[in-house]
């Protein structure tokens, strides 16, 4: 078997296959010594393994030993064994690179592995899922396998977190030996389960917390992501958001919902299906100008109303029910392109999903604006190692090299594959495609043989459901609107005459087992045997493929669900020349074929047709990746402020120095101020009294300092050191005030409220930014080049206006310090001197000063000399 998997990658990476088979040899000789040791002595090698770590050697050392000790811990609990090649699958997830490894050939196991491996050192690591049905599944199969080597499992769910606990009797439904605990306790698990969404939020929520103790993920240490393909690609072409709600009315979006319907495609505007954009023409401007009572509706002062129109042309024309989306209980849901399962809580952006809620007449929820944000490539980027695994990674092996340095290795089948593809049957229109699908289905089941329909959207397995129902076709239909009941539907779909119509939902994480799953069937072992041998007879699963899906990975997903582990299998697509990726990206040679003068029900197998649809979806795939390139390479923008943003943000939170840093702000700001007034301008021309005033907005002045005349009497570095000496002395007198915890927790969260209020504000402008920088191009500019260029600039904008906003706050947050003294966490209360809630460094100088005695009062250098003399007292008593 490695001899084979030597000649599948080539003689370039001999060197590399020769240290792999050296490690499984390694790990097989080591089986019987580990067959040896009791339950116990299991448990207690991951102590020993760490102790060995922290004494020097690495991972790479023990990893003979740890896959030997899991392989010994799945044979006693399972009753699973992995195989060489598993073993295989498992070094190349450990030294960070995608292990492709066919359907059936048990990469839930494989993982175990790595996982435990990478758990010894303390870091945690992180195994990312499709869904959270598929998280939860894996937990508590391998559960067992890792409670056995005493190693913890946490798992998060959308709603709630998790630990594996052997020990729990009764637990929630579906949630067997699953203990609620809180996210961040499973994240302190050695190996923690989770979707992308759930890693991903989690992490821009944690850059949202105001206290240390609320943060629930540790360090991003090693990651494997199952089905690599469609979460790094595939989903990695919309950035996780966290927004709230914007002050866009409603009704704005009702009423261009009414609007845009009397509008007419081809004489108002146009659809351009590749992009998936609408044009307007000038007829249908005109039209709209007339409608909307506007003399030009492309005036700055109208941009909102082309907002409005843009969004509500889009789900008019290019958004469809039951493909793009469902309506369930009143919501707009998405529905994931490549898996057909519906996106719970996902929102479309920009005012798209509040135009879709208004075109289906639901409750339109307001426009949101951004507060975090983050692509899943820069997320997983974050890891400093990254792995994954799937079974179609190979036509996507550039993408993953340029975007994420991780490389492809093709793990070879444990046994031969002997699975039959058929190829494509040609129709000339939907219609006659169907009906030849109809008929073929029909004759499979009737003979027993079980059959599993591929369909691209919810709309499309409905449709057949019709066709099929018509027929009188019993059937089963899997999509986004019976997730609830996939896992029942899966058991059942390799039952003799057994047909599955089911969207891409159907191609991850699943395993259709000939004659069914008998672990979740009502028969008995010999009736299963006897249907297990009745669907090989007939040639095992049948595949059906009613369309070519734009990327040929999903494609081959499909056919991988049937031909698992060596058992018989059959494959065939059927295609139409009027179906969407043939219209979209078919090119000249699918025109010529659909000017052919071709018979209805006729099926042609072209090879120049079959090269044509693989060079459509080449096609589609590079256009796809050309937009997730392009969305990584603004968001790498927006990532480095990201880094330095949320850096400083832990850094507040680790308890670093906020009051050197505070009081280095309020010097700069008040030697900047003095400069602005000062520098340039003879000395009797200053403007004191404006500056004063704006010196003001940021410390109340102390009255040796408020009297412009007298300022004026002063030198310019009298003024600034003054001026600083004043700003320290408050400082220190508030702080002895309200003790010096307490005014750490307030200069927390000033810097806190501060940064994060600006940095909404900087990811809006950044977007706005992006959204007009394609006009750049007019002017023979790189619009990526001159977003950069701007970005940095808006990016120093922000600096200086979190500085300037601190440094404002900082003299200005009396609600903040009452509260806190209130609350008893304070020395005493600081009286307020008005209802204005003055801030509490007015408070000190107003309150405070007036009652210490003048013979205890300390005096400033630039006031007058209490002795009378008339002099400053710098000059006098203070030299």
């Amino acid at each position: 078997m490695l001899k084979t998997f030597t000649r599948l990658l080539g003689g370039s990476n001999d060197s590399a296959l020769k240290k792999l088979q050296g490690a499984v040899e390694d790990i097989n000789e080591l089986e019987p010594e580990f067959e040896k040791l009791s339950d116990y002595d299991l448990s207690g090698l991951k102590e020993e393994f760490a102790v060995r770590i922290d004494k020097g050697e690495d991972l790479d050392d023990i990893l003979p030993e740890a896959f030997a000790a899991v392989r010994e811990a799945g044979k006693r609990t399972l009753g699973m064994r992995q195989f060489d090649v598993q073993l295989i699958g498992g070094i190349a997830l450990h030294q960070g690179k995608i292990a492709e490894m066919r359907t059936g050939e048990g990469k839930t196991l494989v993982a175990t592995l790595p996982a435990y491996l990478n758990a010894i050192g303390g870091e945690g690591v992180h195994l990312v899922t499709v869904n959270d049905y598929l998280a939860r599944r894996d937990a508590q199969w391998m559960g067992v396998i890792y409670d056995l080597l005493g190693v913890s499992v946490g798992v998060l769910q959308h709603d709630a977190s998790y630990i594996y606990d052997a020990t729990l009797e009764d637990g929630e439904r579906g949630m067997e030996k699953l203990r609620r605990v809180e996210r961040s306790e499973a994240y302190a698990a050695d190996i923690t389960y989770g979707t992308n969404n759930e890693f991903g939020f989690d992490y821009l929520r944690d850059n949202m917390v105001i206290d240390v103790e609320q943060k629930t993920q540790r360090q991003r240490s090693f990651a494997i992501v199952d089905e690599v393909d469609n979460i790094l690609i595939d989903e990695a072409r919309t950035p996780l958001i966290i927004s709230g709600p914007a002050q866009q009315s409603p009704k704005e979006y009702q009423k261009f919902s009414r609007l845009v319907p009397n509008l007419k495609l081809t004489d108002d505007y146009t659809i351009d299906e590749k992009h998936r954009t609408v044009s307007l023409s000038n007829e249908g401007i005109t039209n709209l100008e007339r409608m909307l009572n506007v003399e030009n509706l492309y005036d700055p002062s109208n941009f909102d109303l082309v907002h409005f129109v843009e969004n509500a042309l889009k789900a008019q024309a290019i958004f469809f029910r039951d493909r793009e989306y469902v309506v369930q209980d009143g919501q707009v849901i998405i529905v994931d392109e490549f898996t057909g399962r519906l996106m719970e809580g996902r929102r479309y952006s920009d005012g798209l999903h509040q135009a879709l809620e208004a075109k289906e007449n639901v409750q339109v929820h307001r426009e949101s604006v951004t507060y975090a944000t983050i692509t899943l490539q820069n997320y997983f980027r974050l890891y400093k190692k990254l792995s994954g695994m799937t079974g179609t990674a190979s036509t996507e092996a550039e993408e993953f090299w340029k975007i994420y340095k991780l490389e492809v290795v093709e793990i070879p089948t444990n046994m031969p594959m002997i699975r039959i593809d058929d190829r494509d049957l040609i129709y000339k229109d939907e219609a006659s495609k169907y009906r030849a699908v109809v008929k073929d289905i029909k004759e499979r089941s009737a003979r027993g043989q079980p059959v599993l329909v591929g369909t691209t959207d919810i709309d499309k397995s409905e449709l057949l459901s019709d066709l099929l129902k018509r027929e009188g076709v019993a059937h089963e239909v899997l999509n986004a609107k019976q997730h609830e009941r996939e896992a029942i539907i899966i058991d059942q779909a390799g039952r003799p005459g057994a047909v599955t119509v089911a969207t891409n939902m159907a191609g991850r994480g699943t395993d259709i087992v000939l004659g069914g799953n008998p672990d979740s069937l009502d028969i008995s072992r010999e009736q299963w045997e006897a249907d297990h041998g009745k669907v090989i007879e007939q040639g095992g699963l049948q595949i059906v493929g009613t369309e070519r899906h734009e990327a040929r990975r999903i494609d081959n997903q499909l056919r991988g669900r049937s031909g698992r582990q060596g058992d018989p299998g059959q494959t065939r697509f059927y295609v139409a020349l009027d179906d969407e990726l043939m219209r979209r990206f078919g090119g000249d040679t699918i025109k010529r074929f659909m000017d052919w003068a071709i018979e209805d029900d006729t099926a042609l197998e072209s090879r120049a047709i079959s090269k044509a649809i693989e060079g459509a979806q080449v096609k589609t795939e590079s256009h796809h990746f050309d937009m997730r390139k392009h969305l990584v390479e603004y968001d790498d923008v927006v990532n480095t402020h990201r880094d330095i943003i949320y850096g400083e943000r832990e850094k507040i939170l680790g308890g670093a120095d906020l009051k050197s840093n505070i009081q280095g702000m309020v010097e700069t700001a008040l030697t900047e101020i003095c400069d602005s007034y000062m520098a340039d301008v003879r000395p009797g021309d200053w403007d004191t009294e404006s500056m004063l005033s704006e010196i003001s907005g940021i410390m109340p002045l102390p009255p040796d300092l408020s009297d412009p005349d007298e300022v004026l009497d002063m030198s310019q570095e009298e003024i600034v050191d003054s001026f600083l000496e004043a700003a320290l002395e408050l400082y220190d007198e508030v702080e002895s005030e309200i003790t010096a915890e307490t005014m750490r927790r307030l200069e927390r969260q000033v810097m806190l409220r501060v940064i994060d209020s600006l940095w909404v504000q900087h990811l809006t402008a950044m977007e706005n930014l992006r959204q007009g920088i394609g006009l750049e191009a007019f002017g023979q500019r790189d619009p990526l080049v001159m977003y950069k260029k701007q970005g940095h600039e808006k990016f120093q904008e922000l600096q200086t206006g979190i500085q300037f906003e601190i440094v404002h706050a900082i003299f200005n947050m009396g609600g903040m310090v009452q509260s806190n003294i209130a609350a008893g966490k304070g020395k005493r209360a600081v009286q307020k001197v008005s209802a204005k809630n003055t801030s509490v460094m007015a408070n000190v100088v107003g309150a405070k000063r007036e009652k210490v005695p003048a013979g205890t009062q300390k005096v400033g250098r630039n006031a007058a000399c209490p002795c009378g003399s008339g002099k400053k007292y710098k000059r006098c008593h203070g030299a």
